[in-house]
């Protein structure tokens, strides 16, 4: 099977996985350029990246049509992890291909857990403590600087837990946060993108456009929390595979 075709089936999946649960399937999209596509380490969590931000860029679009983005909320939260982002960007290059795959393997195992736990939600009212949100949005734009990854599976849980949005504002929000932090992160890694295989790429990140919105209206048909639950099921098979791979 052609490069391209592997692109586009894989965009596709992660697209969809996206669209109907809201974030965590970019998580999804470093170990298929790796694994699928032949890229390195280093070249994968730089593809990622664009992948990610452009997939989230157009995302935002269609959420801001429907008036589910908090721009105040989104932007202040964003600031908090733009710098750790391009902290995280500029370390990237520099870390051994192993570290990198051993880290995408915990955040992934991480993922996956957070998913299956049940969420206990904040408190209506409760007030919104600005160092845990700082905290929280500096955590954030460290792992998408170093891994490449939107982190959509943290950012909705802040957002709801921490800062205290409705769960439709808090995905339109966090898809402006993970714009912001992708795009501060990708500014760091001009060494790395010189090479990108920009015939894989391409075809990555419209499928994953086009899936993401099929996602949307199948997230309308089918419990989130099956969804969910076989996301994260994936999920760990890969923290599982990546761990393997980093070890030996």
């Amino acid at each position: 099977m052609s490069a391209v075709i592997l692109a586009l089936c894989a965009g596709a999946v992660i697209g969809l996985a996206l669209g109907a649960l809201g974030g965590g399937g970019s998580v999804l999209t470093v170990p298929a350029l790796i694994y699928l596509l032949g890229f390195t380490p280093v070249a994968a969590t730089t593809a990622g990246l664009i992948i990610v931000g452009v997939t989230s860029a157009t995302a935002l679009s269609a959420q801001a049509r429907d008036g589910h983005v908090r721009w105040r909320t989104g932007l202040l939260f964003a600031a908090a992890g733009t710098g750790p982002a391009m902290l995280g960007g500029a370390l990237a290059g520099r870390l051994p291909a192993a570290v990198l795959t051993l880290a995408f393997a915990v955040l992934a195992a991480v993922a996956a857990v957070r998913m299956l736990r049940p969420r206990t939600p904040r408190e209506s009212g409760a007030p919104v403590r600005a160092g845990r949100a700082a905290a929280a949005g500096a955590g954030l734009g460290a792992v998408t600087g170093v891994l490449g990854v939107g982190g959509g599976f943290l950012a909705v849980p802040a957002l709801v837990d921490v800062v205290g949005l409705r769960m439709r504002a808090a995905v339109g929000t966090s898809l402006l946060v993970i714009t912001v932090n992708s795009f501060a992160a990708l500014a760091m890694r001009a060494g790395t993108a010189h090479g990108l295989d920009w015939a894989v790429i391409g075809p990555f990140a419209g499928a994953a456009i086009l899936g993401a919105w099929d996602g949307r209206r199948l997230s309308a048909k089918l419990p989130g929390a099956t969804l969910q639950r076989v996301f994260a099921v994936v999920l760990l098979a890969v923290a599982g595979w990546m761990f393997v791979d980093g070890v030996v």
